[in-house]
């Protein structure tokens, strides 16, 4: 099995999300590919975040109809703080066998350093890393670091789609039109509980 794997706050998920899994699953021929809902970002702990239970059940909205998109609780059903490498190798366990792509844009490559134990990243999965134009990362940095990382990268090319779960709670507090910006769905749940309001 070729799995991709997309985690993320996904506070809340939007089309730019479909749209990397989308790229991601065509351009590297993915069998699945599980949306990742972090329980405790450790590098986002001072901000405030939806419970997990809203976000998966928006997640589980967004990918309605996506037969190849899964919603997994890896991060949502432990204690965390939740650190990407420790959600590879469960997902290896529970995906004994599978190649695993983990999906990334080019801002958290850039950041990878900062991570819990990246080289244990690359040992669990390839990164199919999104072009992002304006992100270019530090390779003589990253180079130092982690020798392998250039041949351990798949680059997935998207349209990018200039989105951002902040601006889009922002608009929802301001009453700005989130249309287009998130699958119909997750905007009528999002209005039904009054997120972001």
């Amino acid at each position: 099995m070729r799995l991709g794997i997309l985690g993320g706050t996904f506070d809340p998920p939007h089309n730019g999300h479909l749209l990397i899994a989308g790229a991601a699953k065509r351009q590297l021929l993915l069998d699945r590919v599980l949306f990742m809902p972090v329980g405790l970002q450790p590098l986002k702990q001072d901000q405030r975040v939806t419970s997990a239970d809203r976000r998966a059940a928006m997640v589980q909205l967004m990918i309605i109809g996506e037969p190849d998109f899964e919603l997994s609780r890896i991060d949502l059903d432990r204690p965390g703080p939740h650190y990407t490498v420790d959600s590879l190798r469960i997902a290896s366990g529970l995906y004994p066998g599978a190649q695993i792509w983990f999906i990334m844009g080019g801002d958290s490559l850039a950041d990878l350093l900062r991570w819990r134990d990246p080289q244990g990243i690359l040992e669990l999965a390839r990164l199919a890393v999104v072009r992002r134009p304006g992100f270019d990362p530090d390779w003589t940095a990253l180079d130092a670091a982690l020798p392998d990382l250039r041949h351990r990268i798949d680059w997935i090319d998207a349209q990018p789609m200039d989105i951002a779960a902040s601006d889009l709670q922002r608009r929802i507090h301001e009453g700005e039109s989130i249309q287009g910006l998130v699958p119909q769905a997750v905007a009528e749940y999002i209005a039904a509980w009054r997120l972001y309001a």
